[in-house]
């Protein structure tokens, strides 16, 4: 398979279609990118990279974290953590208080707000310096010192914080919290700020393609029966209220987030990362999701 020639020829596609969203505004400092930027980069399980268009700029993964915060905690609290964190579709917007209500303070998966927020507060209980933690982690992962925060998306992010701070004590009240909520906080919106290439990011997921096993870090992040289960839960709920057609139209586990970025895996294949900042309504990237649709069509597999 040449993917050099496969990724050049989605990208021009997906150009020629000239799809359009909306950059999200509701994170100020995210708002001011260039809504023009496109870029894709693909990571096989050899370490040959392949990138076109904007694949070397750096962009703000936002919820994409979630997957590395995920992954650090998967192995280490088992069932107590999912006590505190259940697996399913949320069907509502990623940051639903009434969800969270309704549910008694038990965040319906991972990778919605609230449970992002109680994955960060794990990491918080275990980790004496958790973003360094984090920090370090995603680096050994990608094999090289790529991850850098951006502080001014971090206080953008902090000062337009009502919404993840109602989350938090909301968690807190049903006591699913362990932490203070400014520490935690904190963490939270370091992670998310952190900024990374399309082939940084690519080569972050290559252990979920994988089996668990990091060829840059060389050894295994997870073991095989976790991995699976962190890709069950990208496929189901990595994507918002938008995870099933995610499913049905591409058909891989993957993440997106409010920056514009995709990174997703074929298992035993490659690790992918697509990246444009106009988002749909439903807050993923329009041109990523066309994208990697494309590219599964044109490679005539999926999980399916």
């Amino acid at each position: 398979m040449d993917y050099q020639q496969l990724i050049e020829e989605v990208y021009r596609e997906v150009q020629a279609e000239n799809l359009k969203g909306k950059v999200a505004d509701y994170i100020p400092e995210i708002a001011t990118v260039d809504p023009n930027q496109f870029g894709i980069a693909l990571v096989d399980l050899k370490g040959n990279l392949y990138g076109v268009g904007d694949y070397l700029t750096p962009f703000s993964i936002q919820s994409i974290s979630k997957v590395h915060t995920l992954t650090m905690v998967f192995h280490r609290f088992n069932s107590k953590l999912w006590s505190r964190v259940n697996v399913e579709p949320s069907g509502n917007p990623f940051n639903s208080i009434a969800q969270l209500e309704y549910e008694n303070g038990i965040p319906r998966n991972p990778f919605i707000n609230a449970g992002a927020l109680v994955i960060t507060d794990a990491l918080c209980s275990k980790f004496e310096n958790p973003l360094e933690q984090i920090s370090a982690f995603i680096n050994e992962i990608a094999g090289c010192d790529c991850v850098r925060i951006n502080q001014a998306v971090m206080n953008s992010e902090k000062n337009n914080a009502a919404r993840n701070t109602a989350l938090a004590y909301f968690l807190k009240s049903y006591n699913n919290f362990e932490n203070s909520i400014e520490e935690v906080l904190d963490v939270y919106f370091s992670h998310c700020a952190m900024e990374m290439s399309c082939v940084e990011l690519a080569k972050t997921f290559s252990f979920l393609a994988n089996d668990g096993y990091s060829i840059y870090a060389n050894r295994e992040i997870l073991s095989e029966s976790h991995a699976r289960r962190v890709n069950a839960l990208m496929l189901t709920c990595g994507f918002y209220d938008e995870a099933g057609e995610f499913a049905y139209k591409v058909g891989l586990p993957g993440k997106s987030g409010v920056g514009g970025g995709v990174a997703a895996v074929m298992p035993h294949k490659f690790s992918i990362a697509v990246w444009s900042p106009e988002l749909n309504e439903k807050g993923n990237s329009v041109k990523s999701i066309r994208a990697l649709e494309l590219l599964t069509d044109k490679l005539a597999f999926s999980l399916f």
